[in-house]
């Protein structure tokens, strides 16, 4: 197993990794030295002072390496596709952290290199694996509530931010590296911390890589089973006048499917202000609404009406989703066994479909209409402009 990108989120893919006995983690890779250094060190807690981990700044040195059969890649959004097209071409299985990419063109890249290569490929919404979120998907899709009104998804949000002056790059940062894609800015200290996720240069912010798409997934499973995206889309957010995080915050996007469907996609502070279920300790969950009674499920929560819901079980003639308890156990035995992860490279694009249509409705201000033939706005010039993003040479697809 090779791992790039081992800071917040990598460093915790990293310890769950060293816990699996039939994974060897050999590579690391990471723009950061301090990164490096320290989980190098987990490695030696892991298996030893003695361990063999080889070390790189540049993600292509570790995916050459013959050795490796899988990476994970944890890195900010606006590099996943790149660094997911180069693990097609050197034949590597992946674990590839959410969201799709920097837009729908990329999105589009990374799930055509998957299929020609017959790559393994699990995306990283977790919930998927999670019990809760399973039997809400189960009774959903088996009736238990009924004919389908509507969906409502909760999602972060988040508070703005002062402006930052530039500093000096910090010693053992290639941050030149870090950039990569992304238009040139000065360093601050902000800008390359866990929140990138809140500056549209590096990520679509909490309607999808800063938690949105989790839930997004997680309403397309149960609703559209992964065959499509919404055909309508609008929506109202506001963006901070001033202060280095540019992202949508307060939002409310509403969203419906070619069956009728319509889904509600709302930051979890306004969720908990128009809608009482919403009103509980993990606000940042998806709502269920049918015509026989609703289901909530948050990570760690679950409620429904009428109470029996919760103690329903599906039968065994009944709708059942693949088996998955364990996110990474179910990537690590797809790659031992050649067969189909629980969430592959279809199901994270039509995810990330709807995350980029609700982002450009609202920046636009206007209603949006969608071809799931074509993958693009319909009769919609300037809004089809939106569907991909210039990248910084010497990077492109």
């Amino acid at each position: 197993m090779g791992m790039i990108g081992v800071g917040g989120m990598g460093s915790g893919h990293l310890r769950t990794l060293l816990g699996h006995e039939d994974v060897r983690v050999v590579a690391i890779c990471d723009v950061r030295r301090e990164h490096r250094e320290s989980a190098l060190e987990r490695v030696r807690e892991a298996y030893g002072d003695t361990a063999q981990c080889r070390l790189f700044n540049d993600f292509r040195d570790l995916l050459s390496l013959a050795e490796i059969d899988a990476v994970c890649i944890a890195v900010p959004d606006h590099w996943h596709v790149l660094i997911g097209l180069e693990a097609c071409r050197r034949g590597k299985a992946m674990y590839y952290e959410k969201p799709m990419g920097y837009s729908v063109e990329e999105a589009k890249a990374i799930r055509s290199a998957v299929n020609l290569s017959n790559t393994i490929f699990q995306f990283g919404t977790q919930n998927r694996s999670d019990g809760r979120f399973r039997k809400a998907v189960e009774l959903v899709r088996n009736g238990y509530i009924g004919e389908i009104n509507r969906v409502i998804v909760g999602t972060a949000s988040y508070d703005p931010a002062p402006p930052e002056r530039a500093e000096p790059v910090p010693d053992g940062l290639d941050y030149d590296m870090w950039l990569g894609p992304a238009p040139a800015a000065p360093y601050t200290p902000l800008r390359c911390s866990r929140n990138w996720t809140l500056i549209r240069d590096y990520s679509l912010g909490c309607l999808s890589g800063a938690y949105g798409i989790h839930n997004v997934d997680i309403a397309q499973w149960a609703i559209a089973g992964d065959a499509s995206s919404p055909v309508l889309t609008e929506g109202t957010g506001t963006i901070p006048s001033s202060g280095i995080y540019d992202t949508l915050r307060k939002f409310e996007v509403y969203q419906e499917y070619a069956n009728g469907v319509k889904m509600i996609h709302i930051d979890h502070i306004s969720a908990r202000e128009k809608f009482p279920r919403f009103e509980v300790k993990n606000s940042m969950g998806v709502l269920f609404e049918g015509s026989g009674g609703w289901i909530y499920v948050a990570r760690g929560y679950m409620d429904a009406h009428p109470k029996s819901l919760l103690r329903q079980t599906v039968g065994p003639n009944e709708f059942k989703l693949p088996p998955s308890s364990n996110h990474w156990r179910n990537f690590l035995d797809a790659v031992r066994h050649g067969t189909n992860p629980i969430c592959g490279v279809e199901a994270g694009t039509r995810s990330e479909f709807a995350c980029q249509q609700a982002e450009t409705a609202i920046r636009l201000g206007r209603k949006l209409l969608w071809d799931n033939r074509k993958e693009q706005f319909i009769d919609d010039p300037v809004a089809n402009r939106y569907l991909s993003r210039a990248m910084r040479d010497p990077w492109h697809l």
